[in-house]
């Protein structure tokens, strides 16, 4: 670990980049899905495999996919029927980071359509989700998924940071997140804090530059 380093890094950040899943929400949202699907238990085994770090994030995302098929009204029934909450303390945090003029982006390898609702109750903008983007038939029936998108394979959320820095020339990028998809976007990130409050994934807490279980305690050094 280099505490540190990160809490450093977090002041300095020019942008702040979060997972989505068990990170700024409480639950992992394909699970939720598939549960609403019936198929929850095999889904979240695949879920726990990629976030642990044990199988590949683009194998783990298809077979998940194969599984729920979800159509555009599965999508619609489950932001009414089960509406996806923030973890503690989050929208505070994303606050005050807008305040003090962090660049915000959300980069997850859940969905656009189901995460565009959350970044606009955030204020982030829907240009700064990078995260995977379903396909569908004219009668809004599943078709797949875009393959192009970096975070539909490992190393993704990686490449996504690095054209971040390419693009807008940031200096100090941080990475929050709670799985080891997350922890290979540093480097480029100069720093990747893991999170643990709704998830604590061994591989990610001794991985992590800062660890942490609560984001009152990046609160309390901003």
């Amino acid at each position: 670990m280099n505490i540190e380093l990160a809490k450093e890094a977090i002041k300095k950040a020019d942008a702040v980049c979060f997972d989505v899943d068990s990170t700024v929400i409480t639950e992992e949202g394909i699970d939720v899905l598939a549960t609403s699907l019936g198929v929850g238990d095999a889904v979240s085994k695949l879920t726990a495999s990629a976030m642990g770090g044990t199988t590949l994030f683009q194998n783990a995302l298809k077979a998940r996919l194969d599984l729920i098929k979800p159509s555009i009204e599965n999508l619609e029934n489950i932001q009414k029927e089960h509406p996806l909450q923030f973890t503690p303390r989050l929208e505070e945090l994303i606050e005050i980071l807008h305040k003090k003029g962090k660049n915000i982006y959300l980069v997850s390898g859940g969905f656009r359509q189901m995460i565009n609702p959350i970044a606009l109750q955030l204020g982030i903008s829907v240009s700064n989700i990078y995260a995977n983007n379903l396909f569908f038939t004219e009668d809004g029936e599943y078709n797949g998924f875009d393959t192009n998108e970096p975070t539909s394979k490992d190393g993704g959320k990686a490449k996504v940071i690095q054209e971040l820095i390419d693009k807008y020339d940031y200096k100090c990028v941080i990475m929050i997140g709670d799985g080891a998809t997350d922890m290979q976007a540093r480097p480029p990130a100069k720093a990747f804090i893991g999170y643990g409050g709704i998830i604590e994934r061994e591989k990610v807490k001794n991985g992590a530059d800062w660890f942490i279980k609560d984001f009152n305690e990046i609160l309390s050094i901003l």
